[in-house]
């Protein structure tokens, strides 16, 4: 189960995030019992979270925290943070929907959770690579 929390004045469509969450959650076998949190905050937020536990002063678009940095329950998977300012930035960037980035944090995050990983070797990289294009693919279906 996703849960969502909004600390921005910015309205977001969240049902194609639910869905795909849970897409994700019965092709990785999470179980229905894990639970992720998703925080959408603003650039302030964001850059504070990041410089203390990634050790970066700068905004990101998307943090994952496990539960072990969240003091988390048993049936947690985790929190994934969004940045809904820097999600705008990249899409402009990108020249790609909002939705469509929005999405993509989201995903990448949840892999993120699930222990696939892209900065330790390429080998690793890859592999989330291929998750997060075959999760997106199918997110394209339903937003």
């Amino acid at each position: 189960m996703i849960n969502f929390k909004n600390l921005t004045e910015k309205e977001i469509a969240l049902d194609p995030l639910i869905r795909i969450g849970n897409h994700i959650s019965e092709n990785e076998n999470i179980g229905e019992k894990a639970e992720i949190s998703v925080v959408f905050v603003g650039t302030g937020r964001m850059r504070k979270l990041n410089k203390k536990y990634g050790h970066k002063n700068r905004v990101t678009d998307v943090l994952s925290f496990s539960p072990e940095a969240i003091f988390a329950k048993n049936n947690v998977l985790g929190e994934i943070v969004i940045c809904l300012r820097e999600v705008q930035k990249n899409a402009k960037r990108r020249d790609s929907p909002f939705e469509k980035e929005l999405g993509f944090c989201l995903i990448h995050g949840i892999l993120h959770l699930l222990g696939y990983e892209h900065t330790k070797n390429i080998k690793d990289a890859k592999i989330m690579k291929a998750k997060e294009n075959q999760y997106l693919e199918f997110f394209k279906t339903i937003s």
